[in-house]
């Protein structure tokens, strides 16, 4: 082989080289382009949020609906308020002195958060697509029924839908609730009163008969006065789903409080002491007809959790 021929062989060596680089270079270039973007982490979506920087949290909760929110002894306590203690917890205001309840009442907890007077409400706060018009939700948290908590004296004449649209029977409800609209659908005429509380009391006082509400609220007062009321199994409706609401303009704190609810749903579903489990065990748990377990929140996204920088997976 002459001097001419092993020069052209080797620059065509070089150039098969050069172009299987290239190539390379391109394949790895094409292949990091298609590698998903990074995940933000809780801190960057809190920053978000227009919590970002308060001192306090605040959320809004029942005080009369006793297992789910009540005061006792000057304290909030029920199932709401563990998983709103949780849920604060989780954000960064644990303790006191940096979470506030504040009272809310059924009709009045859309108003609360579109007047910025709470941050959340976690208060048997069924998930609609009408309130979804108004407020953003996360979860649900929890899944109950309709039910009806009749008078003891009652229990034996009170046992159908039928029975409820007797105008001999006089029927209480909470306005702005879900059983309110359902109640009239089925043409049973109610006396619709601020919170279920009041019904009860009416009960008791002789104004009312029975009284139509979720089953989570209505079993706390039977546990508070189990020789006067009784249930009566005629669930009807559809399936509650109780969500936490968030004001609408505020995706971030949304995203946030769904986040962790799927955080706690994972430890349960794992077979870790969860703290929704711990919130139901003392609250709830004794008195439901059924167990109940976490249900799977809707629209969770993916965050890192407790760290300003998300790594590249």
């Amino acid at each position: 082989m002459n001097a001419h021929s092993s020069r052209s062989r080797l620059r065509s060596v070089a150039t098969t080289l050069a172009v299987a680089l290239a190539l390379t270079l391109a394949a790895a270039a094409g292949c990091d382009s298609r590698k998903e973007p990074d995940l933000p982490s809780v801190q960057e979506v809190l920053r978000e949020s227009h919590i970002y920087g308060q001192t306090k949290l605040r959320i809004g909760v029942a005080t009369n609906e006793p297992l789910m929110g009540e005061l006792r002894n000057g304290q909030h306590a029920g199932f709401d308020v563990e998983i709103g203690r949780y849920i604060a917890a989780s954000l960064g205001y644990e303790g006191d002195q940096r979470l506030e309840f504040v009272s809310v009442a059924t009709e009045d907890r859309i108003p609360a958060l579109q007047g910025g007077t709470v941050d959340l409400v976690v208060s048997s706060f069924s998930m609609t697509e009408e309130r979804k018009k108004l407020v953003s939700f996360a979860g649900p948290y929890f899944v109950t029924t309709q039910e009806v908590l009749v008078s003891s004296r009652l229990k034996d004449k009170i046992r159908t839908i039928e029975d409820l649209r007797d105008p001999a029977y006089r029927v209480c409800t909470s306005g702005g609730s879900t059983t309110e609209a359902e109640l009239e659908k089925r043409q049973v005429k109610t006396f619709v009163v601020k919170d279920v509380g009041d019904c009860v009391d009416g009960i008791r006082k002789g104004r009312y008969d029975a009284v139509s509400s979720d089953e989570s609220i209505l079993a706390g007062f039977l546990a508070s006065f189990p020789k006067e009321f009784e249930f009566v199994d005629m669930p009807f409706g559809t399936s509650e789903l109780l969500g936490i609401g968030v004001p609408i303009g505020d995706p971030a704190l949304r995203d946030l409080v769904a986040f962790f609810l799927q955080k706690s749903y994972e430890q349960g579903r794992d077979g870790q002491a969860s703290p929704w489990q711990t919130a139901y065990n003392r609250t709830l748990g004794p008195w439901l007809k059924a167990e109940k377990r976490q249900p799977q929140p809707l629209e969770v996204p993916k965050l890192v959790d407790f760290d300003d920088k998300a790594p590249r997976r």
